[in-house]
């Protein structure tokens, strides 16, 4: 294998989002999103230093240009301060010491779930899935990060990104959810301090990170932040209490939120959404 080319100093340049807390149920007048950047694996011949970072999946080209200049990137062992070095093939190019490349085209979708879909990539029993719902969005092979059940409404993010999906779907991040439910009857201010205490359930405790009545809303309308994964959670916690759940969706997810995306649409991550779910855990 020949050793990377020789630095040639010489050659010219060329030139986070908290949960809603207000528990307001009322959505936003919605308006079309513009569709995020998808991550190719580009030739690198000729590539600006800062476009090589960002293509990297570590930050935005305006944020790799900083990085270059405060000498955080290195070419074949030696800092280089200029966002305009033209990458060869075959050189090294290191970020904070860890060697980068770009990456091969990533696929980031929000969707905002409708009833009626499960959220799997096929069904042996031909029930409708969410793959159905944007299978037109885009070409490659992608699938949902976690689950909704059927019944389940809003936030459910699709990707190609593996290595993504596995640290937002492991508990030991701790990725927060909001969910604004609507109940059979009205809930008690008992009920709601035990669920805000920790309820103990048959596959052990339920620890929450908030719960109370939807600003504006009725008795039996209730906002719940969690971080737990478990199957049907949010279900299990007021079924347990004697509650039906009649309508349960999903306003806020590891920082991303519902706003200005309809029901049943989906729209692709901004590059500021994508950096931020990526340092989000």
């Amino acid at each position: 294998m020949p050793p990377p080319k020789k630095h040639d100093r010489n050659r010219k340049n060329s030139s986070s989002k908290k949960p809603n807390r207000s528990f307001s149920q009322k959505p936003r007048p919605a308006k079309p999103a513009k569709p995020g950047p998808v991550h190719e694996k580009p030739e690198v011949e000729g590539m600006r230093l800062n476009k090589y970072v960002a293509h990297s999946g570590i930050c935005s080209r305006r944020q790799a240009a900083d990085h270059v200049k405060n000498g955080l990137v290195t070419v074949n062992g030696e800092v280089e301060r200029s966002p305009g070095y033209q990458v060869q093939e075959g050189d090294e190019i290191r970020f904070k010491g860890e060697l980068i490349q770009p990456e091969e085209r990533k696929v980031y979708l929000l969707l905002n779930k409708p009833r009626g879909y499960i959220t799997t990539t096929s069904d042996d029993r031909g029930r409708k899935t969410v793959l159905d719902l944007v299978s037109d969005k885009v070409p490659e092979r992608i699938f949902p990060v976690g689950r909704l059940d059927r019944e389940t409404t809003g936030l459910l993010l699709l990707t190609n990104d593996g290595d993504l999906a596995k640290k937002l779907a492991h508990p030991s991040h701790e990725i927060k959810k909001f969910y604004q439910v609507t109940l059979d009857k009205n809930v008690t201010p008992e009920h709601i301090e035990a669920i805000r205490q920790g309820l103990e359930l048959e596959d052990g405790p339920t620890p929450v990170d908030g719960v109370d009545y939807l600003r504006g809303g009725k008795k039996n309308e209730v906002g719940i932040e969690i971080h737990i994964g478990r199957n049907r959670i949010v279900r299990r916690i007021f079924e347990h209490l004697g509650y039906e759940v009649k309508r349960l969706d999903r306003s806020y997810y590891a920082g991303l939120t519902k706003k200005d995306l309809p029901r049943g649409f989906s729209r692709h991550l901004t590059e500021r959404e994508i950096i931020m779910l990526k340092h989000f855990i």
